[in-house]
């Protein structure tokens, strides 16, 4: 009878077939098993579907052939399983905002749901686990459906607990209970599907197949929920993630070329940002707090644990899939950068303990270095750290400075053709330009200006037994820089003169600096080959001279940008006597002639390369040489006059090479000639000159100190000359403030006529801003908080203005003279502060 029954489920209780026992259950499976299918897959009825499910998962699902199980029962059932669980999902969402201790009705229907979701799981994981129990080796393709429904209602389920805050409000606590129940079956859930995966067997033969593209999808479906779980569990998100490097690397040989690297490496990196972050945030608390909670730095240390596993994992995934990373190595930069940038000596570096700066450093920082050792081989890598068009914000400049250094610290040890790589342009067909590293180098050390005037300090090298003494920046990029040259390869050379020349002739001073120190060290210590190529060069300075005469007038146009000191002695006197030869006769032609403002330009390349002269070589010029230059200066002088220096361009270039020239000569001149000088400058005061013009005054005036002025004219030249340096003195505008302090300095230190000083600076202001400066006491009650931040700010304004100009410069072509393109607006009052902090500092 009981037989009789049995084959008629349709007219039996699913409680009935759950009390079945387990032969009767595997002698009915072909008849029974349909009809549930059946009924499970036409029931849109929550409970009753969930009911069913459980039924066939623990009475017939143990009876069912496993290489059937795909066909016979996953793909029959689990799509709309999921589909349902979908609708419970939106249920929940659309109404929870009805959610109230007052609304029974609303709360028991929500309640309701997340009950039948637990137990929708809890079936799922039934089904797992019959499958990691019947098997020992698992073929994807013959439980296809099982894995990706799953991983679908576990993604569905974090989500949901993830965004519970704001989908149930202030109501939360009246579902909590089963949402962490929710929860906690689908960790377990998918603790049970990572054990079922783990157990599946790829043939490393097989090109390309169903089951390979099956394993992608699972691996990137898991990375989905890495993304989400990342702020809920820390433990299982750690967890996850070693699941997927596991999985990827178990079965390297036939998913590298189909798994997406990138979105790998790019959620690698970010939870490692994110680990990082919180990691500071702790210590940063403990820094603030006064005394230290065990309870914090227990989580500080566990977060930091975090940091290492990641940085670990993307250390290990990086290795093995290197070839396949050519599309990250952006991100990779980044990543190195980002660290950086919140650590010290980063002025944007969280203000943390000494105690932590050091255990985040051994524990975590330590494992970036071997990263970059992988990657310096990968061309990718190469170009994305040198790309010519990189352009970094402010708080990364300093990291990729330190970057390069790193760089120059490993290249010694790696083959030839590596070096090469790094340090050489790259070929015309690429798409991107790469800058070679030195040149990026010297680039990437200018740009971290506040860093240098601060300076920030990084940690020694301890020698001998010896304590380990800070560094500042400057000492720490020349030290490295010099020890990377002395390294440099024979073939390199070319790239080593040309990287160091142009940095020496760079017009920020302490790139200039930085480039002569390595070139006295290279001097002193270059090796054999490399004293012979610099013995090359010396050569072919000579025929640079006979290739570029100075005799030719048309060649001082370049002799104007030399500086004659780079020359030996002999060749120094030649080419000034040279120069000054040419220049002079070109300056008596011009006062032959008919003196139109056409011919000024040309006037104005020989007055500059004379200036040059004057201030690179002076001391080779004799005394019929000096005369001449004097007297060609003095004859020019008279043709100035207010209305032309105040609305010619050229004009005023005129008069501000003209200033200094004179200026050189001042204890030669005649007295009427200075006295015309200072009162052309007076006059022309009152018409607001613009800044290059302002600037070449007080050069000149600088030089007075240096002269006694005749009683005779003594009434035409001090009253004029306290009037220039009141006016200079009072100017609001940094930069000429600057200059006049120091060129007013220079004056009252060196001159016979004390009494004019007072009257320069008479008024309040102006006598507290010449205190302040000889006493170096500008920002002496400034906090070092304030100094960083006062730095930060006028980093940041430079830099944005620095990038203006030169994308203005770059819509010029370069065959355009550049007087003829057009001049960039001038600075701000704010960024001539910064240049003149840097230049007082």
């Amino acid at each position: 009878m009981a037989q009789e029954r049995a084959v008629s489920p349709g007219a039996l209780a699913l409680d009935e077939l759950s009390g079945w026992p387990e032969e009767l259950c595997r002698r009915e499976l072909p008849s029974v098993l349909p009809r549930l299918l059946s009924m499970c897959q036409h029931s849109d009825n929550w409970i009753e579907h969930i009911q069913i499910l459980k039924v066939i998962v623990k009475m017939f699902l143990p009876h069912v052939d496993h290489l059937t199980l795909e066909q016979t029962f996953f793909s029959q059932v689990l799509p709309k399983t999921v589909k349902l669980f979908d609708e419970m999902i939106n249920d929940l969402t659309s109404q929870a905002k009805e959610l109230s201790s007052q609304n029974l009705e609303i709360q028991t229907t929500l309640r309701n749901i997340l009950q039948i979701m637990v137990q929708v799981l809890g079936a799922l994981t039934g089904c797992v686990q019959h499958v990691c129990a019947s098997q020992e080796s698992i073929i994807l393709e013959n439980i296809h459906s099982l894995p990706f429904s799953v991983l679908h209602v576990i993604k569905s389920t974090f989500v949901h607990c993830k965004n519970s805050e704001s989908v149930y409000s202030g109501r939360l606590h009246l579902v909590s209970d089963l949402l962490q129940a929710l929860f906690k079956e689908a960790y377990s859930l998918q603790k049970q599907l990572m054990e079922l995966l783990d157990m599946v067997h790829m043939d490393p033969s097989a090109d390309e197949n169903d089951d390979i593209l099956s394993m992608v999808v699972v691996i990137h479906s898991l990375l989905d929920i890495c993304s989400v779980i990342s702020s809920m569990d820390h433990a299982f998100h750690a967890n996850t993630w070693k699941f997927i490097i596991k999985q990827s690397l178990k079965h390297q040989s036939v998913l590298k070329s189909q798994l997406k690297h990138k979105d790998i490496i790019t959620s690698l990196c970010d939870d490692i940002l994110f680990s990082f972050h919180s990691c500071l945030q702790l210590a940063e608390q403990m820094t603030q707090a006064d005394t230290q909670d065990n309870t914090d730095y227990r989580l500080f240390q566990k977060t930091l644990k975090l940091c290492r596993f990641f940085a670990n994992s993307l250390l290990h995934y990086t290795k093995e899939f290197l070839p396949f990373l050519s599309d990250s190595c952006c991100t990779l930069h980044q990543l190195y950068l980002q660290i950086h940038s919140k650590f010290p000596p980063s002025l944007y570096a969280t203000r943390i303990l000494k105690a932590q700066q050091e255990e985040i450093a051994g524990a975590f920082l330590v494992t970036l270095d071997p990263l970059i050792s992988q990657l310096l081989t990968f061309q990718p890598f190469v170009q994305a750290v040198l790309d010519s068009k990189l352009d970094l914000p402010c708080e990364l400049q300093l990291p990729q400075c330190l970057l390069l250094v790193v760089v120059m610290d490993k290249l010694p040890s790696l083959p030839e053709d590596v070096q090469t790589l790094w340090c050489t342009e790259n070929q015309s067909s690429e798409a991107t330009t790469r800058t070679p590293l030195l040149k990026a180098m010297f680039y990437s050390f200018e740009q971290c200006s506040g860093e240098l005037s601060l300076p920030v300090h990084l940690r020694g090298v301890s020698t001998k037994g010896q304590a380990e003494v800070a560094v500042t920046l400057y000492q720490h990029v020349c030290v490295h820089l010099c020890t990377f040259i002395a390294t440099f390869h024979p073939s390199l050379f070319p790239e080593l003169d040309a990287a160091l020349l142009n940095a020496v002739l760079s017009a920020n001073m302490i790139t200039s600096l930085l480039a002569m120190d390595a070139w006295c060290f290279l001097a002193r210590y270059g090796t054999a080959e490399l004293c012979a190529h610099h013995v090359t060069i010396l050569a072919h300075l000579v025929e640079f001279i006979q290739k570029f005469s100075p005799k030719e007038v048309e060649n001082l146009r370049l002799w104007q940008y030399i500086s004659f000191q780079a020359l030996s002695a002999e060749l120094k006197r030649q080419t000034a006597e040279e120069v000054a030869t040419v220049g002079t006769a070109q300056c008596r032609e011009w006062l032959s002639s008919s003196h139109t403002l056409g011919d000024l330009e040309s006037l104005n390349t020989v007055l500059s390369s004379l200036l040059a002269l004057c201030h690179s070589a002076g001391e080779a010029l004799d005394v019929r040489q000096q005369t001449a230059i004097m007297e060609a200066g003095s004859q020019l002088w008279p043709f100035l006059n207010i209305k032309q220096v105040t609305g010619q361009p050229c004009v005023q270039q005129t008069f501000s090479l003209l200033l200094p020239l004179l200026g050189f000569f001042i204890q030669t001149l005649e007295p009427q000639l200075i006295s015309q000088v200072v009162t052309l400058q007076t006059s022309l005061l009152k018409f607001e000159p613009p800044d290059h013009v302002r600037l070449a005054m007080l050069d000149f005036l600088s030089t007075l100190g240096k002269l006694f002025i005749p009683q005779a004219i003594q009434d035409k030249i001090l009253p004029n000359l306290s009037c220039i340096f009141a006016l200079l003195l009072s100017e609001r505008n940094w930069l000429i403030e600057q200059h006049a302090l120091e060129a007013f300095t220079l004056f009252a230190e060196g001159t016979n006529h004390e009494d004019i000083v007072p009257q320069c600076i008479s008024s309040e202001e102006t006598k507290n801003k010449v205190v302040c400066f000889l006493e170096k006491t500008g920002f002496i009650d400034e906090t070092e908080v304030a100094k960083v931040e006062r730095v930060k700010q006028e980093k940041v304004l430079f830099w944005e203005r620095f990038a203006k100009v030169t994308t203005e410069e770059s819509k010029w072509p370069p065959s355009q003279p550049y007087a003829q393109r057009a001049h960039p607006e001038l600075l701000l009052e704010e960024e001539y502060r910064f240049f003149s902090r840097e230049a007082a500092l």
